[in-house]
């Protein structure tokens, strides 16, 4: 086991809890096109000015400032648009009700964060009401400056607690966990193995790590083990995003099969036995690969199996099965040149509510039913 730092936590699966059964995932190809188009709940700019909505994470339980049913996103961007330098999760309500949830200070953090706040794609909430959220940060919004940065773990009333650090997480990037109630698995993405010294060439050093945590009410949690689960993902830094490697992530119902977004190999890859492997899969399996996939970045997985990825190319979710069989798309944002570039990332499935996902070109939190 790696050092990560004298403090440990436990997480809440992002994009694996039973809630994830959802009707419009077993509908024909053609019921994204004939649903409901997308909604917009609500703006998540918080009054700080924070853009580019990054993470999603649905509240599963009442606790502290925490409302059972709201969602919290959180902000890679500032106020300027520099990318990395956003410390703020708003939290907001099926009926668009908005409040800051926290705002992180890097001067005032309880352990190391290699080179400050810039919060990622990578958050969950643990039933506990710990919160998770993952930091690549940048000094002024490029990809030359970024550093390891860290998991920052708050408690239920948006203070920071602890971090977690060390040669493991470097540019933590997207994560899922599965709660278990005295133990969580998290697995978290890296995609600064070797990047930024390869100035924009392309390396194949991301990684997806596991850490098992034991888990407390009461206390924060304790750090059991960590584990390179995969390995040798392709990875770039990037003018427009920082930097480009394997994104999301996301469970099968019944564990067997870790899905991770390879983005650069345009494919969507599976790791096997990732809750109890004790070596790394390498670059896993390809499940699919091309078609309707271009760049897939977001990742979530239904009770059903199905995967749904969102592209980062073109404002597409594609929606694929176990067995590699892409069955439905439906455009989910057409804005900038070309359409829908840069806009997607985090998103969850609802049981009976649909699919809510953050768009960072218009800034918002919507929901496709």
């Amino acid at each position: 086991m790696t050092p990560l730092t004298a403090r440990h936590l436990r997480f809440r699966s992002l994009l694996i809890t039973p809630m994830l059964s959802i009707g419009i995932l077993v509908l024909q190809a053609s019921s994204f096109a004939l649903g409901t188009a997308p909604v917009t709940i609500a703006s998540t700019v918080p009054s700080n000015g924070d853009v580019n909505p990054y993470g999603i994470a649905r509240v599963p339980r009442t606790t502290g400032t925490l409302v059972k049913g709201n969602i919290l996103v959180s902000n890679f961007n500032n106020t300027k648009n520099q990318q990395g330098t956003g410390t703020t999760i708003v939290q907001i309500a099926p009926n668009g009700t908005v409040s800051l949830f926290a705002q992180i200070d890097a001067n005032t953090l309880p352990g190391p964060c290699p080179g400050g706040i810039g919060l990622t794609t990578a958050l969950a909430v643990l039933r506990d009401g710990w919160v998770v959220v993952g930091s690549l940060p940048t000094t002024d919004g490029t990809s030359a400056t970024a550093q390891a940065g860290c998991l920052l773990v708050l408690n239920n009333q948006g203070q920071v607690v602890e971090t977690f650090y060390g040669s493991l997480i470097n540019g933590p990037w997207d994560m899922t966990a599965l709660d278990a109630g005295n133990t969580a698995e998290l697995f978290v993405t890296n995609v600064l193995n070797g990047t930024i010294a390869a100035n924009g060439k392309v390396v194949h050093g991301g990684t997806v790590v596991r850490l098992v945590l034991s888990v407390s009410q009461t206390t924060m949690p304790n750090l059991q083990s960590v584990t390179v689960v995969g390995s040798g993902f392709p990875e770039r830094s990037d003018p427009n995003a920082v930097v480009i490697g394997p994104t999301g992530l996301g469970l099968s119902p019944d564990g067997s099969t870790l899905y991770v977004a390879d983005s650069l190999s345009n494919r969507i890859a599976a790791i096997s036995d990732p809750l109890t492997r004790s070596s790394s899969a390498g670059k896993g399996t390809t499940v699919t690969k091309g078609g309707n996939l271009n760049d897939p970045l977001g990742l979530a997985v239904g009770t059903d199996g199905n995967i749904l990825s969102v592209n980062g190319n073109n404002g597409f979710l594609v929606e694929t099965t176990p067995a590699g069989v892409q069955i439905a798309t439906v455009l989910l944002d057409s804005s900038g040149t070309p359409p829908g570039a840069g806009a997607l990332f985090g998103l969850v499935p609802v049981q009976g509510q649909g699919i809510y996902y953050v768009d960072d070109a218009s800034n918002t939190l919507n929901l496709l039913h």
